[in-house]
């Protein structure tokens, strides 16, 4: 249930003022923690009619995700266009360089953008929150390039404030695992491509019906490295998960399937860049 004293925290006030000035907005939606807060703010401060709902759908987001994200935007009565997008197709997005995330955001929001003027006069925003300074993104200067604005950020909402925030207001995503496009799990300069895309997806499901949340499987080639929660490495080791794992991530066409024993953290593929490229 809702706890209304969230219209009184401070730096919801600044973003209820910032997204007033705006007065239409249409939200990049995957469904996640930010993009979620983000939509519901919208609507509490401006009203359904006034908030639009864009989704991706490519080989780089996960079935699960598209799904989540339908199902949120009828739980939360806005309007919702699933936008199609084919980074494949890009030579920049395919071959993975540092910049990849620079190329997707570029097409991405370009296409979101042509779609939400389509419809009105809509002011595009993503769900980027303050917290995001802190990591290698190169998909920010694209947003920057393009007008995007991003309104957590932009009055300093933290993911814990996000998350504390969502839980006042009863969304069912103020404790959602953290998300990335699947792009995300391959190293830098190892080419993408739409097999390795579901093959990584499909390891991803396996381990999440095995009660593994908030995972990755990087993939090497050949070997996939699996992060979880480093309080849960020692349930992915045990004899019978290990070897549900090793037959399912076989089957699917790895060769070799490691356990990263540091554990899930993000942006663990930016780890080997060099400083001054970050």
């Amino acid at each position: 249930m809702a706890d209304a004293a969230f219209r009184e925290h401070s730096k919801f006030r600044r973003l209820a003022d910032a997204l007033r000035s705006m007065e239409r907005v249409a939200v990049a939606f995957s469904g996640g923690v930010d993009s979620t807060f983000l939509a519901a703010a919208a609507r509490e401060v401006l009203g359904a009619g006034q908030v639009l709902l864009l989704t991706a759908e490519s080989e780089s987001f996960g079935s699960r995700e598209r799904a989540e994200s339908r199902d949120l935007a009828e739980r939360l009565g806005l309007s919702h266009l699933v936008i199609r997008t084919n980074e494949l197709e890009l030579p920049a997005f395919r071959e993975n360089p540092p910049d990849r995330c620079y190329h997707c955001k570029k097409l991405l929001f370009a296409r979101m953008g042509e779609a939400a003027a389509a419809r009105g006069d809509y002011v595009l925003c993503d769900g980027a929150n303050a917290d995001d300074a802190g990591d290698y993104r190169p998909g920010r200067r694209a947003t920057r390039e393009l007008g995007v604005r991003s309104p957590l950020e932009e009055v300093s909402l933290t993911k814990q404030d996000i998350r504390e925030l969502s839980h006042a207001m009863g969304l069912p995503t103020w404790d959602k695992p953290s998300y990335a496009c699947l792009a995300s799990r391959f190293p830098y300069g190892t080419a993408i491509t739409r097999d390795a895309l579901a093959r990584v997806g499909a390891c991803e499901e396996e381990l999440r019906a095995m009660g593994f949340e908030g995972c990755r499987v990087r993939h090497h080639g050949p070997v996939a490295r699996i992060e979880v929660p480093p309080n849960r490495i020692a349930d992915a080791a045990a004899p019978d998960a290990r070897r549900r794992i090793v037959e399912r991530f076989k089957a699917l066409g790895y060769a070799y399937v490691a356990l990263d024993l540091e554990g899930y953290r993000t942006g663990s593929m930016n780890e080997v860049l060099p400083d001054d490229s970050r």
